[in-house]
């Protein structure tokens, strides 16, 4: 006699992704308003070409765009333009009595001098620098004297970034 096979199991059915993403919802609302539309309505059809003045941008071009962002993010920039913050502050010395540069603002955890985060923000990406750096030397095509100035610039850039990223939240 013949070996019989086993019915599905009801685990290895749920387990098995729909084939239509439509079917996998059970709102109607999600239904007539996926539907409707696109009963009466048909998408026109266009043959759009990129214009031949429009070029991709370098890949140095892209790094750039993306570092600056991150500074510009990381030094809370958003910030700055909305409060305004002075640049810089400054105290007075109690014993001299002479007033004081002061780059970082104490006291307040979620407030800066516009210096601090341009500062704060340099740092991390100089922190960000020596990382690629470093991902430039593991290059096995490169001279070995060029990979290890890659090395060695970055772990260097690295290290003074996250020291003094360390100072900064220290004060």
């Amino acid at each position: 006699m013949a070996p019989k096979s086993d019915p599905p199991s009801s685990s290895s059915a749920s387990l098995s992704p729909p084939s239509d993403p439509t079917t996998s919802s059970t709102d109607p609302i999600f239904h007539v308003l996926k539907l409707l539309p696109f009963s009466f309505l048909r998408p026109p059809r266009l043959r759009l070409k990129i214009p031949s003045f429009v070029a991709l941008p370098s890949s140095l071009t892209v790094l750039s765009l993306a570092l600056l962002t991150y500074f510009l993010v990381v030094s809370g920039f958003v910030y700055d333009v909305i409060v305004e913050p002075p640049g810089i502050g400054s105290t007075q010395d109690p014993a001299t009595g002479t007033v004081r540069p002061l780059v970082f603002l104490p006291g307040r955890v979620n407030g800066q001098y516009i210096i601090e985060g341009l500062s704060s923000g340099f740092m991390f990406l100089l922190g960000g620098l020596g990382i690629i750096l470093m991902d430039l030397a593991l290059d096995r095509n490169r001279p070995r004297s060029i990979r290890v100035s890659y090395a060695s610039a970055g772990i260097s850039s690295t290290v003074v970034a996250y020291v003094m990223n360390g100072i900064v939240t220290l004060v």
